[in-house]
């Protein structure tokens, strides 16, 4: 830690920051990625309400010192020693508890020959909190909930989805139609643990098959605007080139934000049968020559993709704890 600044503890979280002297809490926690509900800046909304468990804080609109138990904004604080705070607003990676909403469909739009870009708009949408890497559900009246991950980071004003969907693909089409009746749709979010809370302290490694893709958007999203400068490296694996339906922007990203490498895995450059393509895929991510033992990996896609890349990544020296993926919650082993 700089001998500038102060450490800040959030409980229960459990997640920690740095805030600079001088700087409000909200913003040093914003800085260090971590998600703080809030609409305003001058403490009216109270979105960011907290107690103060241990130290020493300066009220900035009164300039009166606030004492232990009592309580802050952290718009309106400041640090003048390290600080304990109390909230149940932030909270630790996937234990936002998912709440449902009538989301307004502003876009939909077809960016391949089977994916479709979906945007939409919650009420109240800046006192609602996720991670990165999270995803939601589309509840539709007498189906099974669909679930998507959220392409968009957790600052964005829009909920971003892409979905995958073929005539014959009867589930995934009927989101689709209700997408596009222009009637509001039911939303319940956020939800998985295979997120990001706070900034990594490891370079990264996203890997990716199909529309797996959206999830490692909404991270490269977050790590961009939080000015993350360790090294992240995207492997995505499709079938067919054309499956790779926001390769430009990928590669944008690499272009544009040096610490990002992208590299693509299509079936079709070995011609191979893609039933093998699991393989493949983690040849070339074993082929990386990345310290297993010094990064976070997050995988998504089937279940036999990620325990695939899983055992073999383990198996190389990465620690299984530095493993994320969705897939291990919802599809485990026996």
């Amino acid at each position: 830690m700089a001998e500038a600044g102060f450490r800040i503890t959030i409980v229960p979280a459990e997640l920690c920051f740095e805030s600079a002297r001088e700087q409000t809490l909200l913003s040093a926690a914003n800085g260090a990625g971590i998600a703080v509900p809030a609409a305003c800046r001058n403490g009216v909304c109270e979105l960011c309400e907290a107690r103060l468990g241990s130290g020493k804080a300066l009220n900035t609109r009164n300039q009166q010192i606030i004492p232990v138990t009592g309580r802050l904004m952290m718009c309106l604080t400041i640090a003048l020693s390290d600080l304990t705070l109390e909230t149940d607003a932030v909270m630790a990676s996937g234990n936002n508890q998912p709440r449902k909403f009538q989301a307004k469909v502003v876009d939909v739009r077809s960016i391949s020959h089977d994916v479709y870009l979906v945007e939409l708009q919650l009420p109240r949408r800046r006192e609602l909190s996720f991670h990165a890497g999270q995803y939601l559900s589309v509840n539709l009246p007498g189906e099974d909930p669909c679930y998507f991950s959220i392409a968009s980071s957790p600052s964005a004003e829009l909920i971003e989805l892409h979905i995958q969907a073929t005539p014959d693909w009867v589930s995934a089409q009927k989101v689709i139609n209700a997408l596009t009746s222009g009637e509001d749709v039911t939303v319940e979010l956020p939800n998985g643990r295979a997120c990001l809370a706070s900034i990594p302290d490891k370079p990264l490694l996203l890997v990716a098959a199909g529309t797996g893709f959206a999830q490692m958007k909404s991270l490269v999203d977050y790590l961009r605007e939080t000015r993350f400068d360790k090294p992240v490296r995207l492997y995505w694996g499709v079938r067919r080139h054309e499956d790779m339906y926001l390769k430009s922007l990928a590669q944008k990203w690499q272009e544009e934000w040096e610490p990002f490498t992208f590299k693509q895995v299509v079936g079709d450059d070995e011609d191979n049968d893609w039933a093998g393509h699991h393989d493949q895929l983690v040849r070339t991510v074993l082929a990386s020559g990345m310290d297993w033992k010094n990064v976070e990996v997050h995988a998504s896609g089937s279940p036999t993709m990620v325990y695939t890349l899983m055992d073999a990544l383990v198996e190389a020296g990465l620690p299984q704890e530095a493993f994320f993926s969705d897939v291990l919650e919802y599809a485990p082993r026996g």
